[in-house]
């Protein structure tokens, strides 16, 4: 199997590296070797993350370059907008439609951008966007973005349920799973 590639992008705080770990034990338990790398930069003060899971026969480096995810896994419309050059020509954008101001909008030096989410749809670019927040808090806690995300990414992937749930039972603490298999299920059904 050729190697394939995952983006997970968001704003610090969201849950994207819980997502990065729980997709990684669950590309290791289908016997892929899986590399994570995880960039947090500005993350504490709610700035972009980004983190890569690529997965294959063999995988050499665990950065993806412009133009090699396969997909796009985005916890909010403007981060899915600031990686869309990563995203190979057939690439498959998996997001939340939520909206969180950038400090420059929040200072009032600039406005977010209007439309979006149309404007991302207008490059013929194949988008799966959902209310996850919504969903979230539907789950019981609006922190379960990121598993309503993987349950919607789960469509794409030819691994059944049940490994997706032994995944999460074995990253999400205890204290967090109903909630977070509720989410899961919320979104794989939306």
């Amino acid at each position: 199997m050729t190697t394939k590639n995952i983006m997970i992008v968001g704003v610090g705080g969201q849950g994207s590296v819980l997502a990065s770990k729980l997709l990684g034990h669950l590309l290791t338990s289908q016997n892929y070797d899986v590399k994570v790398s995880e960039v947090h930069g500005m993350s504490q003060r709610g700035g972009s993350v980004v983190t890569y899971v690529r997965y294959g026969d063999k995988v050499f480096s665990p950065v993806i370059d412009k133009g090699e995810a396969d997909f796009i896994v985005s916890f909010e419309i403007l981060e899915t907008a600031r990686w869309l050059e990563y995203l190979k020509p057939e690439g498959q954008i998996v997001t939340s439609t939520q909206q969180i101001d950038p400090m420059p909008v929040i200072t009032g030096a600039m406005s977010y951008p209007e439309n979006l989410l149309d404007k991302i749809k207008a490059l013929n670019i194949k988008v799966d966007a959902l209310d996850c927040v919504k969903l979230a808090e539907e789950a019981g806690n609006v922190k379960s973005v990121n598993l309503v995300l993987l349950g919607r990414l789960s469509h794409y992937f030819d691994i059944p349920e049940s490994k997706w749930i032994e995944a999460i039972n074995f990253c999400v603490p205890k204290k967090f799973l109903e909630v977070n298999l509720k989410a899961f299920e919320l979104g794989k059904k939306a």
